[in-house]
C-alpha cells in the first residue's frame, strides 16, 4: 500500500476517516485516500459499509459520481479507498461562501445530479445520504463538473442486496431526509433522494434549509409535521430573485407520502430548470453553458416574477385537498394560504390528474405558468350567493322546502297502501 501510494497532504478530516492527497507511483497520478480513524476500522459494520462504497461505485462509473479506484487494507490495521483526486470544492463550501448561488448553476448542478442518479436509480441503488457536502464542484470555463461523493450508506434495492441497516434505523443527513428515511422505514426507495435533492435545491436559491430545528430530533419533528415556507418568501431580499413557479415545484418534491412526490430526480432537474423559463430539459442542460442558462433565465424572470403582486387565493382548492395536493403529516388546507404566494395553475396535462398519482412534471414544453390561472383572482374573495350564479332572489323562497316536503308525504302514504293492499 504504502509502496505504491505517497502520501502528501491531508485535505479533509471527518468523523469517519480522514482523506488525503497522494501520488499513486504506479499510474503517475493524484489519487485521494480516504482511510478509516483506526477506532472506526474496529467496527464491523463501517468496515462493511466502507467495503460497500468500494463495490457499489464500481458498478456506477458515471461522470458524475467519483471514480473509484482501489479498496486496500494499511498497516496500521485500517483500510484506504482510492479515489480520482477532484480539484474544486463542495457546494458546502460555495454555500458558506456565498449564501446563495444564481439559478443558472443551480440548473446545471440538479441536471448533472440527476444524470447520475437517476442512472443509480435504474440499478436500484439509493444514495440516502445526499447533502451539500457530497456534491463536489469541478469549476470549468462553461461552468462546474458535478461530482457525487460517498455512496457509503447506499441502500440496495436490489433482490440479492446484502442488509447492514437493522429496521428502524435512520440513516442520512437530517436536514435533507424524506420523512420515510427519518421513521427508518423498510419501504425507503429512490424517491426519498429526490426530496433530498429538493433541499439542497431550495437551500441554494434561498440560503436557508427548509426544515430547520435545534438538534437532530427536533429536525426530524419538523420534517414529519410541519410544510416548509414558500421558498420564494425565503429568498426575498437575496441576490438572485426566487419566482412564484418554484413554489409548486418544491410542494411536490416535499409531499409527505412519497407516491405523492415528483418521480424522479430528473424530473425534478427539469421542473426546476422550467420554473425559472427555460426551454429544453435536464440532459441538456447539464451540458448548457452557464453564462447561455444565464441569459434565458434573464429573458424570462421579469415575467414570472409578475405572478409576486397578483392577488392570493383565500383558502384551499377543493379539488387539490381531494387529489392530495394538500396532503401532508398534521397539515390541512392549502399551506400557501395567507403566505402572500399566487395559486400557480398545473400544466395543462395535470388538470385532471388521477386519483392516487403523483402529479407528473412535463420538459420544458409545457413550462410553469408564471401567473395565477386565467380568471381565478377576480373569484378569490368572492363570497357566492343565489344572486351570483344566476338564481333570482324571491320571497316566495320558503315555498320550495314546503313542496318538496309535501310530495315527499304523499308518495310515503302511496307506498303504505300499496304495501297494506
Amino acid at each position: 500500500m504504502c509502496a505504491r501510494y505517497q502520501i502528501r497532504r491531508v485535505v479533509a478530516d471527518g468523523g469517519m476517516g480522514r482523506v488525503y492527497e497522494a501520488l499513486d507511483m504506479a499510474e503517475k497520478r493524484n489519487v485521494a485516500l480516504k482511510i478509516l480513524h483506526p477506532d472506526v476500522a474496529q467496527d464491523q459494520v463501517a468496515v462493511e459499509r466502507f467495503k460497500r462504497e468500494f463495490g457499489v461505485s464500481k458498478q456506477l462509473p458515471h461522470l458524475h459520481i467519483v471514480d473509484v479506484l482501489d479498496f486496500q487494507p494499511t498497516h496500521d490495521g485500517s483500510y484506504a479507498l482510492v479515489m480520482e483526486f477532484l480539484y474544486g470544492e463542495e457546494l458546502r463550501a460555495t454555500l458558506k461562501r456565498e449564501g446563495v448561488i444564481p439559478p443558472e448553476r443551480v440548473v446545471r448542478v440538479l441536471s448533472q445530479v440527476a444524470l447520475a442518479l437517476d442512472e443509480a436509480h435504474a440499478s436500484k441503488f439509493v444514495h440516502r445520504d445526499l447533502k451539500p457536502d457530497n456534491v463536489f464542484l469541478c469549476q470549468t470555463r462553461e461552468g462546474d463538473i458535478v461530482k457525487i461523493l460517498d455512496f457509503g450508506s447506499v441502500k440496495d434495492k436490489g433482490d440479492q442486496a446484502k442488509k447492514l441497516t437493522v429496521m428502524g434505523t435512520t440513516i442520512g443527513s437530517p436536514y435533507y431526509m424524506a420523512p420515510e428515511q427519518a421513521q427508518g422505514l423498510e419501504t425507503l426507495d429512490h424517491r426519498a433522494d429526490v426530496w433530498a435533492l429538493a433541499a439542497i435545491a431550495y437551500e441554494c436559491v434561498s440560503g436557508k434549509v427548509p426544515f430547520s430545528g435545534n438538534n437532530g430530533p427536533s429536525i426530524l419533528l419538523s420534517i414529519l409535521t410541519k410544510e416548509p415556507i414558500p421558498v420564494s418568501n425565503v429568498a426575498k431580499g437575496q441576490k438572485y430573485p426566487v419566482p412564484p413557479s418554484l413554489d409548486r415545484v418544491m410542494l411536490h418534491a416535499f409531499k409527505k407520502n412519497p407516491g405523492l412526490r415528483i418521480t424522479s430526480v430528473g424530473a425534478l432537474a427539469d421542473a426546476f430548470g422550467a420554473a425559472y423559463g427555460l426551454t429544453g430539459d435536464h440532459r441538456l442542460w447539464a451540458a448548457t453553458p452557464q453564462t447561455e442558462l444565464a441569459a434565458q433565465i434573464a429573458a424570462a424572470l421579469p415575467l414570472l416574477l409578475e405572478a409576486e403582486g397578483r392577488p392570493t387565493r383565500a383558502g384551499g382548492d377543493a379539488a387539490d385537498a381531494f387529489f392530495g395536493e394538500n396532503e401532508s403529516l398534521g397539515t390541512l388546507g392549502d399551506p400557501f394560504a395567507g403566505a402572500g404566494q399566487p395559486h400557480l395553475a398545473a400544466p395543462q396535462q395535470q388538470q385532471q390528474p388521477n386519483m392516487g398519482v403523483a402529479p407528473t412534471y412535463p420538459m420544458a414544453q409545457v413550462p410553469y405558468p408564471a401567473a395565477p390561472m386565467a380568471g381565478a383572482a377576480q373569484y378569490s374573495n368572492v363570497e357566492y350567493s343565489d344572486a351570483q350564479v344566476g338564481v333570482p332572489k324571491s320571497n316566495v323562497g320558503w315555498l320550495v322546502p314546503v313542496i318538496i316536503g309535501g310530495v315527499a308525504l304523499v308518495i310515503g302514504i302511496i307506498i303504505a297502501l300499496i304495501a297494506l293492499g
